[in-house]
C-alpha cells in the first residue's frame, strides 16, 4: 500500500512528466473503442451481408493496425518518462528502495494513468465510432438504417487493452531502469544516450523480416492477382516503420555523428553547441523521431498505394467496383487514423522532452549562451530529427509501393505525385519544427537563475 501511494503522489506531483503517456493512452483508448464499436453495430444494428463484412473488416484490419500502433506509442512515451527520472529513482534506491518497490512504483502508476485515460476516453470514443459510421453511411457501403452502437465489446476492449499494454510497458521499462545501480542511474540521466537493448534490437529484426516476408510475397504469390495484392502489400511499411522506429536510438547516433561537421559549418556558434549537445542526447532525439518515422512511412506507402491501384484501375479502362471503394475508404481511413494520431504523439512527445530541458536551456544561457543560440539549437536539433524520421520512413514505404507497383503494374516506379511525397515530408517537419521552436520559446520565458535551480 505504501508503494502504491507513492506512485498516487508521483503522479500528482509530476504531471507534466507523464503527460506525454496520459495523451497516447487517452488517445489510444479512444482510437481502439472507435473502431471496436463496429463490431458492436454489426452485432446490435442488425446489419448483414456486405454491410456486416464491412463494419467487420473496419474494426478487424484498421482497428489492429491501430492498437499495434497505440501499444508501441505507450511503450515508448513510458519509456521516455522513465527515461527522464532516472536521477530521481537513483535517489529512491540511494536512500533503499529495492528494485521491487520501485518496479511497483513504476507499473502502480502506469496502471493508475491506463484506467484513467481509458475512462476518459470513452466520451470521444463514442463520438468517433459515430463519425465512422457516418462515412460508411455516405458512401453507401452500410445501409442508412443500421444505427451506432456502443458496448459491451467497444469499452471492455478499449479499458482491458490499453491496461495490460501499459502495465506491460511499465513492467519491460521497469526492469531495465530498476536493474542497474544508483551511479549508473545519475549518469544515465546526465547522458540521455539511450543505448538499444538486445530485445529491442530483437523486435526490430523480427518486424523488419516480417516486412520482407510480406514484400516478397506481394511480388512473387500476388503477381497478376490485381488489388488482391494489396492484402500482403499494405502491411508491410507499418511492420517496417516500426522496425526502423525500434532501431531510432541506433540509427540517432550513426545521424548526429554523421551530421556533425556540417552542423557545426552551417550554424557557427551555434552549430558547435548543437553538435555537442546531440551526441549526448540521441536517446530523447531518437524518442522524437520514431512517430516521424510511422507518419511519413506509414502516409507515403498508403498514399502511393492507393495512387497506384488507382492507376491500374484507369489503365484497365474500368470503373471501381464497390469493394474497391470500400479498400479505398479504408485507405484514406489509415492515413487519417495514423495522420492524425502520429502527429500528436510527435508533437506530445516533443513538448514533454523540451520541458524536461528547463535546467539545461536555463544553465546553457547562464553559461553565455544568448535566448537565440539556444533557439538556434532547438531548430537544428529538430531539423536533424526531421531529416532522420523522413529518410527512415522513406525507406520503410518502399516496402510497400515497390512490390505493389511490380504486382500490378509491373514498374519499380510508382504512380502518384511527387507533391504527394513533398506534402507529408513537409507536414512531418512543420510539425516537429514548430513544435520545438514553440516549447522552446516558453522556456525561454523564465529567468535563466529559476530555470537551472528548478
Amino acid at each position: 500500500m505504501t508503494v502504491f501511494g507513492l506512485a498516487m503522489r508521483s503522479l500528482r506531483r509530476r504531471t507534466g512528466a507523464f503527460a506525454a503517456s496520459f495523451l497516447a493512452m487517452f488517445l489510444g483508448s479512444a482510437i481502439i473503442m472507435a473502431f471496436a464499436s463496429m463490431l458492436d453495430t454489426a452485432a446490435a444494428g442488425g446489419a448483414t451481408g456486405q454491410a456486416r463484412e464491412t463494419l467487420e473488416i473496419m474494426a478487424y484490419v484498421v482497428g489492429g493496425w491501430g492498437l499495434l500502433l497505440v501499444v508501441f506509442a505507450v511503450t515508448s512515451t513510458m519509456t521516455l518518462s522513465v527515461r527522464q527520472r532516472a536521477a530521481e529513482i537513483a535517489l529512491l534506491k540511494s536512500v533503499g528502495a529495492t528494485p521491487a518497490q520501485l518496479a511497483r512504483m513504476i507499473v502502480g502508476e502506469a496502471a493508475g494513468l491506463a484506467v484513467a485515460a481509458a475512462l476518459l476516453g470513452v466520451v470521444p470514443a463514442l463520438l468517433i465510432g459515430r463519425g465512422l459510421l457516418r462515412m460508411l453511411h455516405d458512401t453507401g457501403q452500410v445501409p442508412a438504417e443500421v444505427p451506432h452502437a456502443f458496448g459491451p465489446v467497444a469499452p471492455a476492449m478499449g479499458i482491458g487493452i490499453m491496461f495490460v499494454s501499459a502495465t506491460a510497458a511499465a513492467l519491460i521499462t521497469a526492469r531495465r531502469a530498476t536493474r542497474i545501480r544508483a551511479a549508473e542511474s545519475l549518469a544515465a540521466a546526465a547522458a540521455e544516450t539511450g543505448r538499444t537493448s538486445r530485445r529491442r534490437i530483437v523486435f526490430a529484426v523480427l518486424f523488419l523480416l516480417v516486412a520482407t516476408n510480406q514484400a516478397v510475397i506481394t511480388v512473387t504469390v500476388m503477381d497478376g492477382r490485381g488489388m488482391d495484392a494489396m492484402a500482403t502489400s499494405g502491411q508491410a511499411d507499418i511492420l517496417a516503420a516500426i522496425g526502423l522506429a525500434l532501431l531510432a536510438p541506433a540509427i540517432m547516433r550513426r545521424a548526429t555523428a554523421l551530421l556533425a561537421g556540417p552542423v557545426r559549418r552551417l550554424g557557427g556558434s551555434t552549430g558547435d553547441l548543437a553538435a555537442a549537445v546531440m551526441r549526448r542526447r540521441t536517446g530523447a532525439m531518437a524518442a522524437a523521431a520514431a512517430p516521424v518515422i510511422l507518419f511519413v512511412g506509414t502516409a507515403v506507402g498508403t498514399l502511393f498505394l492507393q495512387a497506384t491501384e488507382n492507376a491500374a484501375t484507369a489503365a484497365a479502362g474500368l470503373s471501381k467496383t464497390a469493394e474497391q471503394k470500400d479498400i479505398e475508404t479504408l485507405n484514406l481511413v489509415v492515413i487519417g487514423m495514423v495522420v492524425l494520431f502520429t502527429a500528436i504523439m510527435l508533437v506530445n512527445t516533443l513538448i514533454a522532452g523540451t520541458a524536461h530541458r528547463r535546467r539545461e536551456f536555463g544553465q546553457t544561457r547562464l553559461a553565455g549562451a544568448t535566448p537565440r543560440q539556444v533557439l538556434g539549437l532547438a531548430a537544428l536539433e529538430s531539423a536533424v530529427v526531421a531529416g532522420t524520421g523522413v529518410v527512415c520512413g522513406t525507406v520503410a514505404s518502399v516496402f510497400t509501393i515497390v512490390p505493389f507497383g511490380l504486382a500490378r503494374r509491373d514498374s519499380l516506379t510508382p504512380d502518384g505525385s511527387v507533391w504527394t511525397y513533398l506534402g507529408v515530408v513537409a507536414l512531418a517537419a512543420v510539425l516537429t519544427g514548430a513544435t520545438a521552436y514553440g516549447a522552446t520559446r516558453r522556456i525561454l520565458r523564465v529567468p535563466a537563475v529559476e530555470a537551472a535551480l528548478s
